[in-house]
């Protein structure tokens, strides 16, 4: 007897495919050969909102017109990103069908980061190793968004592993969270969302209202997975518990505290503080209350951490489908 439309529906996660995207991703990634010839499914996402926001995002308009063309965009974005999968899936079901997970989990490999996220921070890890601060500065500079010229050693070095621990979130455990949750369709839809973040959720003038839906509903999508992260990180670095209940708020967002707070106690660091933007410093609270003299050793230890924490992850992804 045919399996019910119900029993093979998009929701459906007893198959291992987050296992099996984990394993896509950490082998093979996205490979660069790929990427020069049809870019990456994001850059599509990042296309779609330059375009919008270059037309609907008019600086002479009222405040609430700029708010609701950003919701418009994020709209449209979320949709595309939404109908992309749904049909990818249903056509994997429709060609595949019992074996469709192996396609589907092929397919949600690339909104996954976790070996672009590795291969980012280990040349910053092996520069400041090799006492190249201007190689360690140029490699960070690729991760992050403050000003790097003036960082030192341990500035570089605190600098990318505040990265590593903010991306556990938005680069691995969120796109799982949501590919659980809500099958392919529910990963691209968080990387959607995300992406335009990234884009245009900045407090800045020209972007605080066209991107207020952008990065509220960020917020949102990250809320639960931000605070999962944190949890994997301080059981994957064996600590770090106290740190996080008490310091998760001292960060501007309330997400990326979580894992940044469970990585400074896991390492018995002081991250995130005072910091410089295109030449503003802002003063920001301090994160941990170890030391703020950040090594390249502290920084491999912050990969060894991540990569248990990746491990730990295959495992939960792996028992979820075993048990349903």
């Amino acid at each position: 007897m045919p399996r019910s439309t119900a029993s093979t529906g998009l929701l459906r996660v007893a198959e291992p495919i987050a296992a099996l995207a984990i394993l896509v991703d950490v082998a093979i990634g996205w490979p660069p050969a790929l990427y020069a010839r049809i870019g990456h499914p994001v850059g599509g996402f990042a296309r779609v909102i330059g375009w919008a926001e270059a037309r609907w995002n008019i600086s002479a308009a009222s405040h609430a017109y700029r708010r609701a063309a950003g919701i418009l965009t994020l709209a449209l974005v979320v949709a595309i990103a939404i109908g992309v999968a749904w049909a990818a899936t249903l056509l994997a079901r429709h060609a595949l069908g019992s074996a469709a997970w192996i396609a589907i989990g092929f397919m949600a490999a690339p909104g996954l980061a976790i070996r672009s996220l590795y291969d980012h921070v280990v040349p910053v890890a092996r520069a400041l190793a090799a006492s190249d601060l201007e190689t360690g500065r140029a490699r960070v500079a690729m991760i992050v968004g403050r000003d790097v010229a003036s960082l030192d050693d341990a500035g570089v070095a605190r600098a990318a592993i505040e990265s590593l621990a903010e991306s556990v979130c938005d680069g691995v455990v969120a796109p799982l969270f949501w590919l659980l949750v809500a099958g392919l369709p529910g990963l691209w839809a968080y990387k959607a969302v995300n992406t335009a973040d990234s884009l245009i959720g900045h407090r800045e003038e020209r972007w605080r209202a066209f991107g207020w839906a952008a990065a509220r509903t960020d917020d949102v999508a990250n809320l639960i997975p931000a605070r999962i992260s944190g949890v994997l990180l301080c059981l994957a670095g064996l600590g770090g518990w106290r740190t996080m209940w008490r310091d998760a708020g001292n960060h501007a967002s309330p997400n990326a505290g979580w894992p940044e707070a469970a990585m400074a106690g896991a390492l018995g660091l002081k991250l995130a503080g005072p910091i410089a933007y295109d030449g503003v410093s802002v003063a920001k609270p301090y994160i941990g209350d170890g030391r703020a003299d950040a090594t390249a050793a502290d920084l491999r230890a912050a990969l060894g951490i991540y990569r248990r924490a990746c491990v730990l992850l295959f495992v939960i992804a792996g028992g979820i489908a075993w048990a349903l």
